[in-house]
């Protein structure tokens, strides 16, 4: 999080370097942002930036909390009552909604799935584990096979989730579609019954 130093600064300061961060994080896997590109962005020198934080991963918690700060009450929290596969559809409908308020909260979001360095691996852990709670919960109810691999479960979705944002850009209806078809063709299965 930020220094106090940040927060010291005019609110036009302030938000400038969370402009700048966020452009770069948007175009950019968070193993790939620059924060030379960033201080750039922002129109501030590079060494105010380690006054302000500590590193790059410093600057990121604090885009992402500002993220959810300002998409709090637009995009419902993960409904932990609801089945995996419900919370994959409303999941897919609160990307559709952060894309509609800043496209670069989804692109940031979409980046995730394709950055596996350590900190953005340590920082999903917690989402993935609760998703994993899920699939493991909906096992046990019967909903999903009890066979089922739940990270490769979980895995699987979450990529084809965000991928298909991506691809689809602004047809949201279409994105929607093609997620919930992803859901029913997992849920009914792809193999065919044949007799030998």
């Amino acid at each position: 999080m930020p220094k106090d130093t940040f927060y010291n600064l005019s609110e036009e300061k302030q938000k400038r370097i969370f402009e700048g961060a966020l452009q770069e994080f948007s175009e950019r896997r968070f193993s790939d942002a620059s924060i030379n590109q960033i201080v750039k962005n922002a129109d501030i020198p590079k060494g105010s930036f380690y006054q302000y934080f500590a590193d790059k991963e410093d600057l990121y918690l604090y885009v992402t909390e500002e993220i959810a700060r300002d998409i709090q009450g637009i995009v419902a929290p993960v409904d932990l009552n609801a089945s995996f596969l419900e919370n994959v559809r409303q999941r897919a409908e609160s990307t559709i909604k952060m894309g509609q308020r800043r496209p670069e909260y989804a692109k940031i979001g979409a980046l995730t799935a394709v950055d596996n360095s350590e900190f953005m691996l340590q920082l999903l852990k917690a989402t993935n584990e609760k998703y994993i709670e899920m699939i493991e919960r909906d096992k046990r109810n019967g909903l999903i096979k009890p066979e089922t691999d739940s990270e490769v479960l979980m895995k699987m979705i979450y990529i084809f989730v965000i991928n298909e944002y991506l691809y689809s850009g602004s047809e949201e209806m279409q994105y929607l579609k093609k997620v919930e078809a992803a859901v029913r063709m997992i849920k009914d299965g792809i193999a065919q019954s044949y007799s030998e």
